[in-house]
C-alpha cells in the first residue's frame, strides 16, 4: 500500500501547505522574472488608466454640466476635453490588458510546459514497482487535468488577481482623498467580505481536493475498462462494469454538487454585502448633497469607484473555485514529483568493461511483496557464450528472474553479477544496452514500422531492409500498404500479435546487445516463420550469451543448458537428453506440452472435417 503518495488510499493524499505549494510552484517561474515584472507595470498602467474614468466623470459633472456659472461655450469644450480624455483612458485600458494577457499567457504556458517535461521524465525514472501499484488513469490525470488547472490558474488568476489588489488600493486611497466619511462607511464591509473569503477558501480547498481525487479513480477506472474491453465482452460483464462507472460517476457528481453549493452560497453573499454598501453610500451621499457638503459629481464618482471596488470580490469566488482547484492539482502533481526513485539510475558510475558476459544469480531471495516470496535462496551460473532455457510452470519465477537481472526490482538477499560485476555497479543505462529484451508483449510506438524497429540504434533503411530479409521477417513487410513506411499503433496499420513479435526481434537485431532474453518471444508466432527466425538468431548472436523462456519444445532443444524452476527454486538442470532420462519435473512438462500440442491438432482436424 502506497497511501503517502495517495494512489491506493485516496484518502491518504499527503496535505501539502499553501506556503510550500507556492514556492514550489513559483519555483518554475525562475527565468520569467522580467516578464512578470513587465506584467506588473503593466498592471500599474492599466490599475492607473482605469482610476482616472471615474475621476474624470467627476470633473466633468461638477465642472461643465452641473456648472451653471461658466459660458456654455466653455462648458461644452472642457465636457469635449474630458469626454476625450476618458475614452483614452478606455482606450488604454483595452490595449495594455491585451499585451497583459499575451505576456502571462506566455509564461503560464512555458511554466506548464516545464511542469510537464519535468514531472514526465519523472515518471520515466520510476521503478517498475510504482507502476504496477498505480494505475494508469491516474498517473495520466497528473499530466493532464491536474497541470492544465495550474495553467487556468496563471492566465485567467494572476492577471486579474494583481490587477485587483492594485485596483482595490487604488480605489481605497481615492475615496479617502475624495470623501473620508463616506470612505470610512464603506471600510466597514471590507473585513467581513475578507473575513467570509478566508473561511470560504478553507472549506473549497477540500472540495476541490475531493473532487480530483474522483476524478483521478474516475480515469483510472476508464482507461482499465477500455484496455481490457475484450475480455469484459467474452465474459458478459458490460452490465456489471456499467453498474461500477454508474457508482463512480455517482460519486463525482456529488463531490461536484457540493463544490457548486459552496459557490451558490458565496456569491449571492458578496452581492448582498456590495448592494447594501450601495444602498448605504447612496443614502448617506444623497443626505450629505442635500446639507451641500458633497457634490453631485463626487457621489457619482463615488458609485462608480465602488463598483470597480466591488466588481473583484463578486468575481472572487470564481477566482478562488480556479485558484483552490490549481492548488489541489500542484498538491497532487508535487506528490508525484517527490515520490523516490528506489532504484537510482546511477548515471554518475563509470562504465563497467565487460568482455565475457557471464551471468551469476548468487543466493538470490526476492518477492513482489516482503511477506510472501516468489524466488528463494536461488543460485544459477549461465556460463558465457552459451544459451540457458528457463521452464517451469506459470508462477515458478522465470520471468522474476529476467525482472531481477534489469533492474525492474532489487533483490532483497543476494547477488546477480555480470562478469563478476555486480549490476548494481553499472548504471541503468548501461545495464540495459548490454542486455536485449524480447518479450510477449510489444510496445508499438504511433509511428511508421521502420522507426519502430530503428528506435534509438541509428540504423540506416538498407540495414533494416538486410536484417529483415536475412531472418525472414521481409514477407511480412511486404504485406503492409507502405513497406517500412506504414503508421502503425493507435491509428495506424494494425498488427497481429505474431507481427508485433516479429517487430520486437526486428528491434533487438538493430540493437546488437551481448545479452539476449527472450521471454515466450515466439509465442504467436508461427512453426515455419519461428524456425527461420531462431536460425537467423543462432547465426547472429552465435557466441553471446542467451537466456531464453519458452514453452515450446522446438526452442527449448536448441538451448545449451536447460533449467527447470518450480516455485522459486531450480530443481533439475541439464541437456535435453539428460532431463528427459531422469523422467522427473522436465519431464512431465514435456509430456504435458505433447498432449496440447496433439489435442490442439486433433481438434483442428475435427473442426476442418
Amino acid at each position: 500500500m502506497r497511501g503517502d503518495f495517495g494512489y491506493e488510499e485516496e484518502g491518504h493524499t499527503r496535505n501539502i501547505g499553501d506556503g510550500h505549494l507556492w514556492k514550489r510552484i513559483v519555483g518554475y517561474t525562475r527565468g520569467y522574472s522580467l516578464a512578470f515584472v513587465v506584467a506588473v507595470f503593466l498592471s500599474l498602467l492599466v490599475t492607473g488608466a482605469m482610476l482616472a474614468q471615474p475621476w474624470l466623470m467627476r470633473i466633468g459633472i461638477d465642472s461643465y454640466i452641473t456648472a451653471i456659472d461658466i459660458p456654455t461655450a466653455e462648458r461644452l469644450g472642457g465636457l469635449t476635453s474630458t469626454a476625450l480624455w476618458y475614452g483614452l483612458m478606455v482606450g488604454l485600458v483595452f490595449v495594455l490588458s491585451f499585451l497583459q494577457v499575451l505576456l502571462l499567457e506566455y509564461i503560464g504556458q512555458s511554466v506548464m510546459h516545464a511542469i510537464r517535461q519535468d514531472l514526465f521524465g519523472h515518471l520515466l525514472r520510476l521503478d517498475l514497482v510504482f507502476f504496477n501499484t498505480n494505475p494508469t488513469g491516474r498517473l495520466v490525470t497528473r499530466l493532464t487535468n491536474d497541470v492544465q488547472n495550474m495553467h487556468e490558474m496563471f492566465t485567467s488568476v494572476l492577471v486579474t488577481l494583481c490587477n485587483d489588489f492594485l485596483r482595490l488600493a487604488g480605489i481605497l486611497i481615492a475615496l479617502f482623498l475624495m470623501n473620508a466619511r463616506l470612505a470610512l462607511l464603506m471600510a466597514i464591509f471590507v473585513p467581513i467580505t475578507i473575513g467570509s473569503t478566508i473561511i470560504f477558501a478553507r472549506i473549497a480547498r477540500e472540495k476541490f481536493r475531493a473532487i480530483r481525487t474522483q476524478l483521478a479513480k474516475l480515469n483510472s477506472f476508464l482507461s482499465e475498462t477500455i484496455s481490457g474491453i475484450a475480455i469484459l465482452q467474452v465474459f458478459n460483464r458490460e452490465a456489471a462494469t456499467h453498474r461500477q462507472f454508474s457508482n463512480l460517476n455517482q460519486g463525482y457528481l456529488q463531490r461536484t454538487l457540493s463544490q457548486i453549493r459552496l459557490f451558490g452560497t458565496f456569491m449571492p453573499f458578496i452581492e448582498l454585502l456590495s448592494t447594501s454598501a450601495i444602498a448605504l453610500i447612496l443614502y448617506y451621499g444623497g443626505s450629505e448633497i442635500l446639507k451641500e457638503r458633497l457634490s453631485v459629481g463626487e457621489l457619482v464618482a463615488f458609485l462608480a469607484y465602488m463598483r470597480l471596488f466591488f466588481q473583484p470580490l463578486r468575481e472572487l469566488s470564481q477566482k478562488f473555485s480556479i485558484v483552490q482547484s490549481a492548488l489541489a492539482s500542484a498538491e497532487r502533481i508535487f506528490q508525484l514529483r517527490d515520490t523516490v526513485v528506489e532504484i537510482p539510475p546511477g548515471d554518475g558510475l563509470k562504465e563497467c568493461k565487460i568482455s565475457r558476459s557471464e551471468i551469476v544469480f548468487s543466493k538470490v531471495t526476492f518477492g513482489y511483496e516482503q511477506e510472501n516470496t516468489i524466488i528463494e535462496d536461488l543460485s544459477l551460473t549461465i556460463a558465457a557464450g552459451k544459451t540457458v532455457a528457463l521452464v517451469g510452470t506459470t508462477g515458478s519465477g522465470k520471468t522474476t528472474l529476467v525482472n531481477l537481472l534489469l533492474r525492474f526490482y532489487e533483490p532483497q538477499k543476494g547477488q546477480i553479477t555480470i562478469d563478476g560485476i555486480p549490476i548494481e555497479h553499472f548504471s541503468l543505462h548501461q545495464l540495459r544496452n548490454l542486455i536485449g529484451v524480447v518479450l510477449q508483449d510489444a510496445l508499438i510506438l504511433q509511428d511508421s514500422l521502420l522507426a519502430n524497429i530503428v528506435m534509438d540504434t541509428g540504423k540506416s533503411r538498407e540495414e533494416v531492409n538486410e536484417i529483415m530479409t536475412r531472418t525472414g521477417m521481409q514477407r511480412f513487410v511486404e504485406k503492409l500498404p507502405q513497406g517500412l513506411d506504414t503508421i502503425i499503433g493507435e491509428g495506424g496499420q494494425e498488427l497481429s500479435t505474431g507481427e508485433k513479435q516479429l517487430l520486437s526481434f526486428a528491434r533487438i537485431l538493430c540493437r546488437n546487445p551481448q545479452i539476449l532474453v527472450l521471454d515466450e518471444a515466439t509465442a504467436a508466432i508461427d512453426t515455419a516463420s519461428e524456425n527461420i527466425l531462431e536460425e537467423a538468431i543462432s547465426d547472429i548472436f552465435a557466441g553471446q550469451t542467451s537466456l531464453v523462456i519458452a514453452h515450446r519444445l522446438s526452442t527449448i532443444r536448441r538451448a545449451d543448458h536447460i533449467v527447470v524452476m518450480h516455485q522459486g527454486r531450480i530443481v533439475e538442470q541439464g541437456s535435453h537428453n539428460e532431463l528427459m532420462a531422469a523422467q522427473n519435473h522436465y519431464y512431465q512438462l514435456i509430456r504435458m506440452d505433447i498432449q496440447e500440442t496433439t489435442g490442439t491438432e486433433q481438434s483442428r482436424n475435427t473442426n476442418s472435417k
